[in-house]
């Protein structure tokens, strides 16, 4: 059996059943496969009602019906397979639809996973998409909706672009039917559907050029020397995509220069991107990262279903609600994002790790964890706890990291789960990006040890690390 024969075994059970709940994931990931597996079985006029979660855990499994229905866990599912199983799930009532690493059980459920065959730059949505085509041609539009989700779950970050699966066929379905379109060589680098150039410039870390990351007035300046307009009619600032290839061409050259004068390389100035062409211009659901970000704002903020809504081309009031989100989401992240740095972390041989207390929602510390990287040292990990409003007695743990250390060995998915394992938590993730739930009274505990994992990591990639 490869992967194919999975989607394929996955799809004919779908079709097959007589009512379907889906349990899905709150990122940008999750809602998008919420909005493609559900949209894909409506189509075929089943039944089907969904769920959200923010986490498979003891405390929301009561959230997972006990009904006849199938029960498809998308964007998470793999790594609790456990707690199926305690809850009594046949075999023939659960689907797991991930990307995630997974545990092994006594009980075989039907499990969809691109990672164990060696798909790793793919994400849920995407494996959602490949069932949905799967169960009918016709569901090609939905590849859009699959972009989006694989780039919100950093898919993209790595390679500075798609790549396998994902690239060869999701993409490419979408630029077959229309919806998305493949920027080459584009600039690497967020908000250029929305933010002034120079803002966008400024706002952007990887790669960091200095003078102009972090500095708006910095960025304008170099921007005014290269001699490229930045305000449009009525002095109204300009978008990057917006502006004239050439001018584009000027900016991408003149950040080039400015990386090689510092000693710096310039393999991450350049990343494939992917716009929406139905989509109204300055709008953040033009492209994939901004898309994804408005997903982000609905389910850390506990509203999923609006994200979805608009995933379904809704582009009133859920559209607007997102946009009020989005706007709070933003907000509450630069605060702690000043809160971070402010409060300053405590350094390790391998990380760096500070606990926000109850301060911000655990939702989203491990965003505002990935942004202060670039105000921090950047060659270590960072480690972010932060207490949870149902359990006092549990600690969020989110960490992020950067592609350079990554390629340096450093695996924070393993680190988290084995560390979390050995203290009765539980975590997951990405190489990249990782979180867990793991007792408060283990908190030091915790952090001593998984700074001993990263330890063991760097030393296995580079014997000479210290």
């Amino acid at each position: 059996m490869g992967f194919s024969d999975d989607v394929k075994a996955a799809a004919e059970q779908i079709s097959a059943a007589t009512e379907i709940t889906i349990i899905s994931h709150i990122d940008a990931d999750g809602i998008a496969c919420e909005a493609i597996l559900s949209q894909a079985i409506s189509r075929q006029e089943i039944p089907v009602r969904s769920v959200f979660v923010r986490q498979l855990e003891p405390l929301t499994m009561p959230q997972v019906p006990a009904d006849n229905s199938l029960k498809i866990f998308s964007d998470l599912g793999a790594g609790q397979q456990n707690l199926m199983e305690s809850r009594g799930l046949s075999e023939k009532e659960v689907i797991i639809v991930d990307n995630h690493v997974s545990q092994p059980v006594k009980r075989q459920y039907t499990q969809v996973n691109c990672l164990p065959y060696g798909y790793s730059r793919m994400s849920a949505a995407g494996v959602s998409y490949l069932i949905a085509k799967e169960m009918d041609d016709v569901n090609i539009d939905l590849a859009k909706i699959a972009v989006v989700g694989n780039v919100g779950d950093m898919m993209a970050r790595e390679k500075c672009g798609l790549v396998g699966p994902a690239r060869e066929i999701i993409v490419e379905d979408g630029v077959r039917y229309g919806n998305v379109e493949v920027r080459k060589r584009d600039l690497n680098c967020y908000g250029t559907a929305t933010r002034p150039v120079y803002l966008s410039l400024a706002y952007n870390d990887d790669p960091f050029v200095r003078g102009i990351s972090n500095n708006p007035e910095g960025a304008k300046q170099f921007i005014k020397r290269l001699g490229v307009r930045q305000q449009g009619e009525g002095g109204r600032w300009l978008v990057w995509e917006e502006l004239e290839m050439d001018d584009k061409r000027t900016i991408i050259t003149g950040l080039a220069r400015q990386l090689i004068e510092q000693g710096e390389s310039v393999d991450r100035l350049h990343a494939e991107t992917y716009g929406f062409p139905d989509e109204i211009p300055r709008t953040p659901l033009r492209n994939a990262h901004e898309y994804a970000t408005v997903l982000n704002a609905c389910g850390r903020w506990a509203k999923p279903a609006i994200g979805g809504a608009i995933l379904r081309g809704d582009r009133g009031t859920a559209y607007r609600e997102a946009e009020h989100m989005l706007n709070n989401h933003r907000a509450i992240i630069r605060d702690l994002l000043q809160f971070i740095i402010d409060q300053g972390v405590t350094e390790l041989e391998n990380l760096q790790y500070l606990h926000v207390g109850n301060k911000y929602p655990d939702t989203i510390v491990g965003i505002g964890a990935g942004m202060a990287l670039s105000k921090l040292n950047s060659q270590k990990p960072i480690l972010v706890m932060c207490e949870v409003p149902e359990d006092p007695n549990l600690t969020k743990v989110s960490m992020r990291t950067t592609e350079r250390v990554v390629e340096k060995g450093i695996d924070l998915q393993q680190a988290i789960s084995d560390a979390s394992a050995e203290y009765g938590g539980g975590g997951g993730g990405h190489k990249i990006a990782a979180g867990a739930y793991v007792p408060k009274s283990a908190e030091q505990e915790f952090v001593i040890r998984v700074n001993k994992i990263l330890g063991e990591q760097f030393a296995a990639k580079s014997p000479d690390h210290r």
